[in-house]
């Protein structure tokens, strides 16, 4: 039933055609325009149900009487920059990194920025109570200059001449694929580009921030100064170096947060949730950088910047929030930054590996019909004891992910041992889940 769909850690999401139909498609879309009562701005990502539930949600805007605007095949933060350039809201149809049979409707708030809880249950509300459709609408046609006017208002935001890199970007067979390329040419840079081939069902497969194998493999061959690899929507950035070293979000907020800080344009300190390493932590800690964590989710990152005037925060997934410049975490934004830092720094990620070491960290997901938190905390109880290590120096983390069917256990420890042992014999005591395992690099 309508009344029971809910949204998670990321707007609704599930299988296409399945959880994610075009009924609900067309019923968010007349609960939006209840609520928001303004004009809105639809993209979509490269998933093969990815059109037809956009043209739903178009459908479901005008039948509540807002004024729905098609943007096509679009980032979610170029989404989200179109509506606060425009004063509007949005709704992007993709499910991010998950596979191309998951969909997911993410509404973005007047001027772009992630929705306030307060406005999300309206929506839920509204959404309750919504019609279903009644007979076809007619197709909202594609506003064709607002990629043009999301790359311009990127190219002003970080203004660099890249001619003196050579880039290779993954673009995950995802959202930027019409666009990365573009704007990475566009600044000079030399560029080899990967997975930008999108058919339909290839979205994240082997490919873009969760798979970066095809990135290291191709930046080691040519020699490459950087490799670049978002998500299928492209919010995210992981990068590989110029050694073929992964880099993940915690790298890339040390790099971010001690530059700036070293510049006077931190604004306070840096915004990170529970799963950044507890490196990063220690190593912030000592160059007198403040950080705040807050739950998993980029939008429980923005909120918290919001209440203490930051201007800089982000996940070790890959979404980094600028909030002095931009309503929400952007893959594009944050990779021309990174690009930036290394055109005026040089290979930027020896200074990082200086200033901070990772501790032993490993995530593993368990199926969530396979869960058993007994078993979990008797292990890590065990080993902790076993290995002597000190209550400050291990870390156990257990949450129900919000946008998969699967419960992520995350532990580090300074003591490896406790770390490698404890996912042994999580793998083997529960069956192997969707991505079971993500060791970061």
């Amino acid at each position: 039933m309508v009344a029971a769909v809910r949204f998670g850690t990321d707007g609704i999401r599930g299988r296409a055609h399945d959880e994610v139909t075009v009924d609900v498609a067309y019923r968010l879309g007349w609960a939006v325009a209840q609520v928001l009562a303004t004009t809105v701005y639809v993209g979509y990502d490269t998933r093969e149900s990815s059109p037809e539930l956009a043209a739903a949600v178009l459908a479901g805007l005008t039948a509540g009487g807002a004024p729905a605007m098609n943007l096509g095949l679009f980032t979610t933060p170029g989404v989200a920059v179109i509506a606060s350039q425009r004063h509007g809201a949005g709704v992007v149809v993709s499910a991010s990194h998950n596979p191309y049979y998951d969909n997911g409707l993410k509404v973005l708030a007047v001027g772009g920025a992630k929705l306030d809880v307060a406005t999300e249950e309206a929506i839920t509300l509204a959404l309750a109570q919504a019609p279903s459709p009644s007979e076809p609408a007619p197709a909202v046609p594609v506003d064709l200059g607002a990629q043009d006017e999301y790359l311009e208002h990127l190219r002003t935001l970080v203004p660099v001449d890249l001619s003196g890199l050579h880039l290779v970007i993954d673009c995950a067979n995802g959202a930027a694929s019409h666009v990365a390329p573009a704007l990475f040419a566009d600044v000079g840079a030399r560029l080899t580009v990967l997975h930008d081939r999108p058919d339909g069902r290839n979205i994240n497969e082997g490919c873009g921030s969760t798979d970066v194998s095809d990135l290291v493999a191709t930046v080691l061959a040519l020699g490459a100064d950087l490799g670049l690899a978002f998500d299928g929507d492209a919010d995210r950035l992981v990068a590989v170096d110029h050694r073929g070293h992964v880099r993940d979000g915690d790298d890339l907020m040390v790099l971010f947060a001690i530059d700036r800080a070293s510049r006077g344009a931190l604004g306070g300190g840096l915004v990170v949730t529970t799963m950044s390493n507890l490196g990063l932590h220690r190593a912030l800690g000592a160059a007198e950088i403040t950080v705040r964590e807050t739950e998993v989710g980029d939008r429980n990152v923005m909120l918290a910047l919001e209440e203490v005037a930051w201007r800089l925060g982000g996940e070790q997934s890959g979404h980094v929030i600028f909030a002095d410049v931009a309503p929400t975490g952007d893959g594009l934004l944050t990779a021309l930054t990174l690009c930036e830092l290394v055109a005026r720094k040089g290979p930027l990620f020896d200074q990082a590996d200086a200033a901070w070491r990772r501790v032993p960290q490993a995530l593993v997901n368990v199926a969530k019909s396979d869960f058993d938190r007994d078993v979990v905390d008797a292990l890590f109880d065990e080993l902790v004891t076993r290995y002597e290590v000190a209550g400050d120096e291990v870390r156990l983390l257990v949450r129900p992910s919000g946008t998969e069917p699967v419960v992520r256990v995350m532990i580090e420890s300074t003591d490896e041992r406790v770390v490698t042992e404890f996912t042994e014999r999580l793998h083997a005591h529960f069956r192997p889940a969707p991505g079971a395992s993500k060791a970061p690099e």
